[in-house]
């Protein structure tokens, strides 16, 4: 008897970057594709339909993004095994998809082989991260939370938003502003707003649309 294939669903919203898949998929023996789209509404739509082995998910994308579609394709599918596939590699990307419960975080530049092997490890039922991934993860544990205001907070900080500006659109007053801000900076180790600016992008905390 034919051994079945490992059926994949490609969700991207870069048509580009889901033929690259595609072709890497169609050219093994032990792999097919299972259906493709791109953004995270239409990957609940077609998991119900298709039932994939596997689903390879972009973490940026128009609708729902990767995070809230992998939680919305595991609320109604608890064995759904997803694996991010991304440009993003900053650590709170990282943790974010492996809370949300992707089985793999994969960056792009990775090599064929790699996301090969990471298929087939994730379809036999591993959880597997490459180092660097691992690495990353790692550096975000050891970094406290941040409360939902002190994201927001940091959400206007990146966009250049001052003190008084934060204040009243999250109606807060200047004071509970700059303690916020104080209690930002620690978390983040950093000194001054540029710092915390710099660093909430470099981890991939904030990113810029």
């Amino acid at each position: 008897m034919k051994p079945s294939r490992i059926r994949i669903l490609v969700v991207d919203d870069h048509p580009s970057l889901r033929a690259g898949l595609h072709s890497l998929i169609d050219s093994t023996r032990d792999m097919e594709i299972a259906g493709e789209c791109g953004n995270g509404r239409e990957a609940l739509e077609m998991f119900r339909v298709h039932q994939p082995d596997i689903v390879l998910m972009d973490l940026r994308m128009p609708e729902l993004g990767g995070v809230e579609a992998t939680l919305a394709i595991r609320a109604e599918f608890p064995e759904a095994r997803i694996i991010v596939n991304t440009t993003y590699d900053g650590d709170e990307d990282i943790y974010r998809a492996i809370q949300s419960g992707a089985k793999s975080y994969l960056t792009k530049e990775m090599l064929k082989e790699e996301i090969l092997g990471t298929i087939r490890d994730v379809h036999a039922g591993n959880f597997i991260l490459p180092s660097q991934v691992e690495k990353r993860l790692r550096e975000r544990m050891d970094r406290p939370e941040l409360t939902k205001r002190e994201l927001a907070v940091l959400d206007f900080l990146v966009k250049g938003r001052s003190n008084k500006e934060i204040a009243d659109l999250l109606d807060l007053s200047e004071d509970a502003v700059k303690s916020r801000l104080k209690a930002l900076f620690g978390k983040l180790g950093v000194q001054d707003r540029t710092g915390a600016v710099v660093s909430a992008l470099r981890h991939g905390i904030i990113h810029l649309e």
